[in-house]
């Protein structure tokens, strides 16, 4: 009697399936979709841009590049003197060689500090730039 209740957990143990092999290739594919996706970065502050009449979408590796009322820049997050946007470009083009740069300055924001930055793109030889506005 006990040989047929071994044989029927035998054959019990049998047909169930073990999901941990599928669990593990579930989180390597996720751990994969999450490094390899893109992040849109922000430029750091949250700016009221001029209208425009007309007004293209873009889209690529994009260095966002934000100009304050008070003047001040900020690249990803960071504020930043004017004297290190140059640097700051070149070493975003090492990891992106065809980025294009997106000023996103105040509508009350001098321009002088707009025209430190076209400098500073035009040096770094990157030929995209473009001033974000309202559409």
């Amino acid at each position: 009697m006990k040989s047929g209740l071994m044989k029927k957990k035998d054959q019990e143990e049998a047909g169930e399936i073990d999901l941990t092999p599928m669990l593990d290739v579930v989180f390597i594919l996720l751990i994969f979709f999450i490094v390899t996706s893109v992040f849109v970065t922000e430029a750091g502050i949250e700016v009221n841009r001029p209208e425009a009449s007309t007004a293209d979408d873009t889209s690529g590796d994009m260095i966002l590049i934000a100009v304050g009322q008070a003047g001040d820049i900020w690249i990803d997050g960071d504020q930043i003197d004017p004297r290190f946007i140059r640097s700051r470009f070149e070493l975003r083009l090492a990891d992106a060689p065809n980025s294009s740069v997106i000023i996103q300055a105040d509508e009350n924001a001098n321009n002088e500090q707009v025209m430190l930055i076209l400098e500073a793109a035009r040096e770094a030889n990157i030929d995209d730039v473009s001033i974000s506005a309202e559409a």
